[in-house]
């Protein structure tokens, strides 16, 4: 048994609708009313507006500005320059001092005929145009800078020679100690002299011998002796004396073959 099937009508797609067609354009935004237009346009009068941002050096930003000392002063003293020349003009070649505004010309005549006083009357403070002080400040400015640089570089120069000269007396000081040191180790050498191996070794050698030579006079004279017959002291003396001088010379020579063999330690 088939259960009856319900009727469903067919499904039709909104063509209105922006998001199932996508070749349709978006539709417009909604025109603001005219109090949101006047209230965004119009600021309101107790605020002020925003200060401007300060100017900034060209290649001079607060992100990776540049460290050089030399460019941040020529860029200081270009801007300056630009500052003085907007604010103070030329004047133009026309331009005359006050003081000479009522001269004659053959005063002007006595002046230009005198590059001192025309110089003292261009460039004094009384006399001279604004502009060219204004002009004159980077100059003096970059002067001021030059000067504190130089007594820097004196105060420097004068820390160098007393380093130098306290190095100078250390170094007169250290040679004169290496020449004492030099002298109290030759005197050293001298004095260890006989202690060294090789005047050692000499020494036993020739102890060596000396004590053979020992050992055979005393053998030469027991066997010639003086003609007559030694009495029982007398040999033990004798025996006494040759066992003693035998024993040393054992020794010294035992004593010299260990070293001939190498098995003397200290210095080898």
């Amino acid at each position: 048994m088939s259960s009856p099937s319900t009727a469903y009508p067919p499904y039709q797609p909104h063509r209105n609708s922006q998001s199932f067609d996508p070749n349709a354009p978006p539709a417009p935004p909604p025109k603001p009313s005219s109090r949101e237009v006047s209230g965004r346009s119009t600021p309101a009068g107790g605020q002020p507006l925003p200060p401007p941002p300060p100017p900034q050096l060209e290649g001079f930003g607060t992100y990776g500005a540049s460290d050089d000392p030399r460019a941040l002063q020529q860029a200081r003293f270009s801007n300056s320059e630009v500052l003085y020349a907007e604010q103070i003009q030329d004047p133009g070649e026309r331009w005359l001092p006050k003081i000479l505004e009522d001269k004659t010309k053959q005063d002007l005549a006595d002046v230009l005929a005198k590059p001192d006083l025309l110089a003292a009357l261009a460039h004094s403070t009384s006399t001279a145009h604004a502009s060219i002080a204004s002009a004159q400040e980077p100059l003096q400015a970059a002067l001021a800078e030059n000067i504190a640089l130089a007594s820097h570089l004196i105060e420097l120069e004068a820390r160098l020679a007393h380093l130098r000269s306290s190095t100078q007396a250390q170094l007169l000081s250290t040679h004169a100690l290496e020449r004492q040191w030099k002298q109290k180790q030759s005197d050293m050498d001298r004095a260890l002299a006989p202690f060294s191996p090789s005047s050692l070794y000499q020494r036993l050698s020739q102890a060596v011998q000396e004590q053979e030579m020992v050992c055979r006079a005393l053998e030469e004279s027991f066997l010639e002796g003086d003609g007559g017959t030694a009495t029982e002291r007398e040999v033990i003396e004798w025996v006494r004396r040759y066992r003693e001088a035998t024993k040393v010379y054992y020794s010294r020579r035992e004593r010299k073959e260990r070293w001939d063999e190498g098995r003397v330690g200290g210095w080898r």
